[in-house]
């Protein structure tokens, strides 16, 4: 009798720990629902634009197969397009993912995300409205220091035919977050180049060499790596030549590893980094045809004539500050 007392009262504690077990693992898991609600929510406010990975491309139809095509030519430019190119010899070398990270599709790391929504568009360096296919000849030609190639070639019409892709879904004239590069604040002070060799050496070298020369693969066809300087790297009348260009995106993408969330420079490293990498030696560009209204120019770009009296050592490291304030003024005058 005793035996089944004992028996009943064990089967009641083992039913009552199973509903309380299942009641507080019901609790549980709303927590757990509702903290991934709040992340989730958090998560959409803050949220980037993010390109289609290659996997994607339709690759069984004529208009992926030139998707598929110019993805390759994008990540690979010197497999087809370099010195030693298979296809032709147009560009220095360097891959056109070097600057468009990912493919161009990284948030914050010259992403294709706006290209297809925002042209064609008037750029005032060029002194006329651009085409895609003139903004990627403008690439070849500055960034890679090589030549432009017509558009009607089977590689400049994948390289569009894979830039419209990403820009799928992009309304018209819109650039989400993340497809333009994150401004980095101007400094109090001149960016120091001495001061960017210490960065370079200690978060830069290790990838680009000591002589900021890059890291060839082994086949000796482009690089692991690119070359922030010398004979093979992009020319001075490239974009990243004007300082706050590269500034913006060294934040973000320098040194490997880093992304938009976790930068691993301060804004004055970024700033001294750029200033040491563009005062070293590198290709020549006749730009004597940009910017025929000067006041269009920005302030730090390196390269007179300029519409003020700065000098141009202050247009290429600063402070900006001053620049900046005297071209309001002017603006302000011809209004």
């Amino acid at each position: 009798m005793n035996t089944n007392r004992i028996s009943i009262a064990l089967f009641f504690i083992i039913v009552f720990a199973i509903v309380v077990q299942t009641i507080t693992g019901c609790d549980n898991d709303r927590k757990t629902r509702k903290n991934i609600t709040i992340k989730s929510s958090q998560k959409s406010t803050d949220s980037v634009w993010i390109g289609k990975d290659s996997s994607q491309i339709p690759i069984n139809t004529d208009s992926g197969k030139l998707i598929l095509y110019g993805y390759r030519l994008i990540v690979n430019t010197a497999y087809y397009l370099g010195p030693k190119g298979m296809v032709a010899h147009v560009s220095n070398g360097m891959n056109c993912e070097n600057c468009h990270l990912n493919g161009g599709t990284k948030p914050f790391g010259n992403n294709f995300g706006k290209v297809y929504s925002t042209y064609p568009k008037f750029r005032a360096r060029n002194n006329s409205a651009q085409t895609i296919y003139d903004r990627i000849n403008d690439c070849f030609v500055r960034s890679l220091n090589g030549k432009a190639m017509d558009s009607s070639t089977l590689e400049m019409r994948s390289i569009y035919a894979y830039i419209k892709w990403l820009g799928e879904g992009v309304p018209k004239g819109a650039a989400p977050k993340g497809t333009t590069l994150e401004k980095v604040a101007y400094l109090d002070r001149a960016a120091n180049p001495l001061a960017g060799k210490q960065v370079f050496t200690v978060e830069c070298e290790s990838c680009h060499g000591k002589n900021g020369q890059g890291m060839l693969n082994p086949n000796g066809i482009g690089y692991i790596f690119p070359p922030l300087w010398g004979k093979n790297s992009y020319n001075d009348g490239a974009g990243t030549c004007q300082l706050s260009n590269f500034v913006d995106f060294v934040k973000n993408n320098m040194p490997f590893g880093t992304s938009w969330k976790h930068p691993i420079l301060t804004d004055a490293q970024a700033w001294d980094v750029a200033a040491f990498v563009n005062s070293e030696p590198r290709p020549h560009k006749d730009q004597s045809m940009d910017w025929k209204d000067i006041t269009d120019k920005p302030i730090d770009f390196p390269l007179g004539p300029y519409p003020d009296s700065f000098s141009e050592k202050q247009h290429k490291y600063g402070p900006f500050k001053p620049i900046l304030n005297e071209h309001q003024k002017m603006n302000k005058k011809s209004l």
